[in-house]
């Protein structure tokens, strides 16, 4: 089951990240990296090429609550979100309290290791403060890049799925998932 999710009261720190909630004032952070090509395309949208395109996205990030916006030395340079997972395509986890993860980076911080910090931050959000049982975490299967994030993460296999873009494609989507019991394992050992 999908537990409700808010982080709009909720501010994370990591060594080098603050994750907080997004804000107005965040829309020309915000287009500086939806505008980047190679950046939406992972998540199935184009390059923002409007302003008005980035403050849609802003509205629906502030309104949802359930997107962190993750800013260094003072920018938002990214997003990490608490979607609802696939009920329908994983019945197997009804009983359990599940959520999934999405993120977004700026191509200007690619490889700097800050998505790794960012993710494993809101995970042990998810599974100390929030008592989620699991985390799902999906990715295109040519965005080798999530993939091996994910798997350095612990995360591992769960299924597919199909995902219809707002690019009016259809993309295979590999969903991985890790249990509370799987991260304290790991954490611990």
């Amino acid at each position: 089951m999908n537990p409700p999710i808010d982080i709009s009261q909720t501010v994370l720190r990591t060594q080098r990240l603050t994750l907080r909630p997004w804000r107005q004032e965040d829309l020309e952070d915000l287009y500086a990296f939806a505008s980047q090509d190679g950046v939406g395309q992972m998540c199935g949208w184009r390059p923002h090429t409007t302003l008005q395109e980035s403050q849609a996205m802003l509205d629906g990030l502030i309104a949802n609550r359930i997107a962190f916006a993750l800013e260094r030395e003072g920018k938002a340079i990214g997003t990490l979100g608490i979607p609802r997972y696939n009920e329908e395509a994983f019945p197997q986890f009804d009983a359990l309290r599940c959520r999934e993860l999405s993120f977004i980076l700026s191509r200007d911080y690619w490889g700097q290791g800050l998505m790794p910090e960012a993710v494993r931050e809101v995970i042990r959000y998810l599974f100390e403060d929030v008592r989620l049982d699991v985390i799902f975490c999906g990715h295109f299967v040519f965005n080798q890049r999530s993939a091996h994030l994910q798997e350095k993460l612990g995360f591992h296999l769960c299924g597919y799925t199909r995902y219809h873009t707002k690019m009016g494609t259809v993309e295979d989507n590999r969903v991985n998932y890790m249990t509370r019991e799987e991260w304290l394992q790991r954490r611990n050992g």
